[in-house]
Formats: C-alpha cells, sequence, structure tokens
C-alpha cells in the first residue's frame, strides 16, 4: 500500500436538470445542475470524488490534472492539492479549475482512506460523530404556498433551521420571510440569503425588518466581493443576526481576505469549489484561527464527513437540488436524523457508491486514462 501508484484516472460530466421549472434566487437563474465525477485507481482500489461544475472542468482534468498525479503514490495528498493548484496558474485557479482540483482532491482523499481501510472523517479528524443540517431552497421562482409547503415540511422533518432566497423581487421579500416564518413556527431557526442582490442600505433596511420576525442569519446581503459593505452590515446589523460568506471563495487567500476584513460572522467554504478535503480543511483552519466559526455550503454526502472531521464547522447545507442528485447518482448517502447529519464510520472513505447507471441518462461527456 505504501508503494502503491496512480494508474488510473476515470471522469465524467453530467448535467441534470431542474425538478421542474428554472430555479431563481436573488441574482441567478438555472435549469439544471453540472456535476462532475471522478474515480481514481491505485493499489487494488477505487476512490470516488465530486463537485458541482461545468463539464468543461472534465478538460481540464484529463489534460492538466492526471498527468501530475499519474503514476505517484497517492498518499501525499497535500503535495498533490498543491500541485495542481501551482499548475492552472496561468489558466486561472478561481472558477472552472477549482472544481477541477476539487473533484479529484476529494477522489485521492477518498482513495488514500480506502487504502487505509478507514473512514474519510476519521482519517480527516474525527472530531464528531454528526454535524447539523439546514434545510435549504426556498427559490424565489416559488410561490408563497411553494415556498410554505417545502420550509414547512423541513421543519415537521425534524430539521433546526432552514434556509430561503431573497432579492429578486425586494418588494415582496418581507411578506415571503413572513409566510415561511408561520409555515415553519418559532422553535425553528430561519436563515434568509439574497445572494448580492441588495445594496448596502438596502440591507441595512431589511436585517432590521428581518430581526422582528427572528431571522438569525443574512447570508450574502451585499456581493461578496464587498467586504466593506459586508462588514458594515455585520457592525451595524441587528444582534443575534449571522453575517455569512464565502461560497464563492476558490483559493486559500480568498478566505483570508474575508477574514482580515472582518466581513463576517460565519465563513462558508464549498468543498467542491475551494479544493475539495484539503482546500476546505485550509478554510476551516484560517477560520478557528480568526475565532470564526465555518459553515458547509452545499454538497451534503460530501460535507458531513469534512464538517463532521473538524471542530469549528457549526453546520451543512442541505440543499435542495444537491439532496435529489446525490440520492440519484450515490448509495451510501449519509442518514439524516433529527436534524443531524451523520457519515458513515463503518464504511471506507466517504461511504459513497457512484451508480453509473442511473446516472447514465445526465452524461455530457466522458474520459478515462489510457
Amino acid at each position: 500500500m505504501i508503494d502503491a501508484r496512480i494508474t488510473r484516472l476515470t471522469v465524467r460530466a453530467y448535467s441534470v436538470p431542474t425538478l421542474t421549472e428554472a430555479e431563481t434566487d436573488g441574482t441567478a437563474r438555472w435549469d439544471g445542475t453540472g456535476v462532475l465525477i471522478v474515480e481514481v485507481e491505485a493499489g487494488g482500489k477505487t476512490g470516488l470524488g465530486y463537485a458541482y461544475a461545468d463539464a468543461a472542468a472534465a478538460g481540464i482534468i484529463q489534460h492538466t490534472l492526471w498527468p501530475l498525479v499519474r503514476d505517484q503514490n497517492p498518499l501525499d495528498t497535500a503535495r498533490h492539492f498543491w500541485t495542481m493548484a501551482g499548475a492552472v496558474r496561468n489558466l486561472g485557479w478561481p472558477g472552472i479549475a477549482a472544481g477541477a482540483i476539487s473533484a479529484v482532491d476529494v477522489a485521492l482523499h477518498d482513495l488514500k482512506a480506502r487504502l487505509l481501510d478507514i473512514s474519510l472523517v476519521q482519517m480527516l479528524g474525527g472530531a464528531r460523530e454528526s454535524v447539523m443540517a439546514y434545510g435549504s431552497g426556498g427559490f424565489t421562482s416559488y410561490s408563497v404556498q411553494e415556498l410554505e409547503k417545502q420550509l414547512g415540511g423541513w421543519a415537521q422533518q425534524g430539521l433546526k433551521a432552514v434556509k430561503m432566497k431573497i432579492g429578486s423581487r425586494p418588494e415582496d421579500d418581507l411578506n415571503r420571510v413572513k409566510a415561511a416564518r408561520a409555515a415553519i413556527g418559532n422553535d425553528v431557526a430561519l436563515f434568509v440569503d439574497a445572494n448580492g442582490a441588495y445594496s448596502r442600505k438596502q440591507a441595512l433596511g431589511f436585517a432590521e425588518k428581518f430581526a422582528d420576525l427572528d431571522v438569525s442569519w443574512f447570508e450574502e446581503p451585499v456581493s461578496s466581493d464587498d467586504l466593506a459593505g459586508l462588514r458594515l452590515l455585520r457592525d451595524r446589523g441587528p444582534g443575534g443576526m449571522q453575517i455569512a460568506a464565502g461560497e464563492y471563495g476558490y483559493t486559500p487567500t480568498y478566505f483570508h481576505h474575508m477574514l482580515a476584513a472582518g466581513a463576517v460572522d460565519t465563513l462558508q467554504a464549498d468543498g467542491t469549489r475551494c479544493g475539495g478535503a484539503s482546500g476546505f480543511g485550509l478554510a476551516a483552519a484560517q477560520a478557528q484561527g480568526a475565532g470564526i466559526p465555518l459553515s458547509a455550503h452545499t454538497a451534503p454526502a460530501l460535507h458531513a464527513s469534512l464538517a463532521s472531521a473538524l471542530p469549528n464547522v457549526v453546520n451543512v447545507e442541505y440543499f435542495f437540488d444537491h439532496i435529489r442528485i446525490e440520492n440519484m447518482f450515490f448509495d451510501g448517502v449519509p442518514e439524516l436524523r433529527d436534524g443531524f447529519l451523520y457519515p458513515d464510520r463503518s464504511q471506507p472513505g466517504l461511504g459513497l457508491t457512484f451508480k453509473a447507471a442511473d446516472a447514465q441518462p445526465y452524461l455530457q461527456t466522458e474520459w478515462r486514462s489510457s
């Protein structure tokens, strides 16, 4: 095992349409989700990784990343991460290249854990048995009735917090938040996410109104690129309301700048964007050093393990689109029980098995190394 070498890599890109009509948030509209699946082989084992990324990321894996890890020791995950990061300098690390690195890094960590015959959560630290999940959806394309049904259903399911989108039509936002609060009752935390749709003063005004409805989390009230604006909201917003951002962090430096600016009460990171297990761990370490909690953005089947492994990750986003896709694509998704996600410590790696036949109808491109 110590002398094992990486012998093969397979990458597949998929596009999964939304369940019904196109979905919207405060600043975007989408009718499908890109999924990148990577399998890496060494020592008779296969590691599985994935990212929510455009199909273009598959080409970066084929032409740029695979030559770097081919014939290398799969246990050297930190070296592989930084080698891949260095190799995309001229391509541009943030964005599509970061998604490619993330999928390969997750596959390498999963492979390493399988070679060691240990769960990924324990290999990465095993800080706890589970992590809190919050239901996330409530798209601005939903009617009030659809919003109430989805968020109210999660509350009945036992989730301790739910999140809704705002910002597409600011004139409707207060009434939609009121409806959401009525649907979930007073014992479930209510989060809102503007996806950067508001101006600074507009966001401050809404924060005060949302506080009357016991909204405890305001995500991207202004653009996540507006660090001064986020700091303004953090300093002047209502007490008890967390200002959260960071989901668009692709590199360790991004998180450094956000923390150095004092821009957030809770930092967010997405392992399918920020560099897989390696990048997520670097974000968590920076947040812990700054005394700021970390929240995992989407991809619950992955983040259940990454978040449970580390002591300062407070929750995982149980995102509607990704819940559906991960149950379609994988066996062994972590169990949701009483509002918490439990990674399976009895299985090596992530504990996921890819259902290639079920995913086949959504396949866009596929490449296998020789």
